[in-house]
């Protein structure tokens, strides 16, 4: 089922996301994941590339097994890194013949050791152009990220903003949030949003905090900024890694609680992979389900 018929059924939805792993073919553990998560009743499992495309084989092969084998809708990424046109047409190709209707289009992160983004010959070097190019091609759903902070190479929130009104008027169906730790943060992104026209459903990305060192890595990617009082905290409790993951997970259920007091379009909560901080996330909130 394509992502935005949940949309236009029913106003509202829960996913989850996961990678692939590390080392290749350990794969074993995701997949006891993934059948824990799907308990949940989520509305679609997304499934990430790593750094630079570097697992772009892998992440069809999980997308594939979520839809096909456990049934469950899935949201493949694809970045534009390493791939030309006719790269990205056989990908997609792929990608319908095994049944993947939903595509997460990003441009994606430079590969590993490189400092920026370059744009591969015959390919693609935004995002908006990379959706225009799946929507001539097949009829996917697809959707694509936002910034409520600005994406970390963005001179400013303003032209970020414009810049993800390119990507919807190219035609994507829906955006899902990178990270944030501040709610206020993800409500002025929404209300920009809607003034500048976009008007598809922004999907707030939760983010628990398992350990400090996670925390700073994801602030160092992503550009997005940590409240004082959580920081505090977090430093704190860094030497304490049991009480640093309740913690984070405890502020993570506060952050959806309020987001849907708020009338966000749905959760999209990060699972590094593991089940049982989404499954306790999600049992202790009300959703509107």
């Amino acid at each position: 089922m394509k992502i935005r018929d949940f949309f236009a059924k029913k106003k509202w939805t829960l996913s989850f996301e996961v990678f692939p792993p590390v080392r290749e073919g350990n794969l074993e553990s995701l997949y006891k994941t993934i059948g824990e998560l799907k308990k949940l009743k989520p509305d679609f499992i997304s499934v990430t590339y790593g750094a630079g495309g570097g697992t772009r084989d892998m992440t069809i092969e999980i997308a594939s097994e979520v839809k096909n084998k456990f049934g469950q809708e899935v949201l493949a990424h694809l970045t534009c890194v390493g791939s030309t046109r006719d790269d990205v047409a056989r990908i997609l190709d792929d990608m319908r013949s095994q049944g993947i209707e939903n595509i997460l289009a990003l441009r994606g992160d430079p590969p590993q050791g490189e400092n920026q983004f370059v744009k591969m010959e015959g390919g693609f070097g935004y995002a908006n152009e990379l959706v225009e190019f799946i929507r001539s091609r097949n009829d996917f759903s697809i959707g694509v990220a936002g910034y409520p902070e600005g994406h970390v190479e963005a001179p400013n929130l303003e032209t970020d903003l414009r810049n993800l009104k390119k990507k919807v008027d190219a035609g994507a169906d829906f955006v899902v949030s990178q990270l944030f730790f501040n709610n206020d943060v993800f409500y002025r992104f929404r209300d920009s949003a809607m003034k500048i026209g976009i008007r598809v459903p922004l999907i707030p990305g939760v983010f628990p905090i398992l350990n400090y060192k996670q925390i700073k890595k994801c602030i160092s990617l992503s550009n997005a900024s940590v409240p004082e009082k959580l920081e505090s905290r977090m430093i704190r409790l860094q030497d304490k890694p049991e009480e640093t993951e309740k913690y984070g997970i405890e502020y993570a259920i506060r952050q959806a609680e309020d987001l849907v007091r708020n009338e966000v379009q749905g959760l999209h909560l990060y699972s590094m992979n593991r089940s049982e901080h989404v499954i306790r996330i999600v049992t202790e909130l009300d959703l509107p389900r």
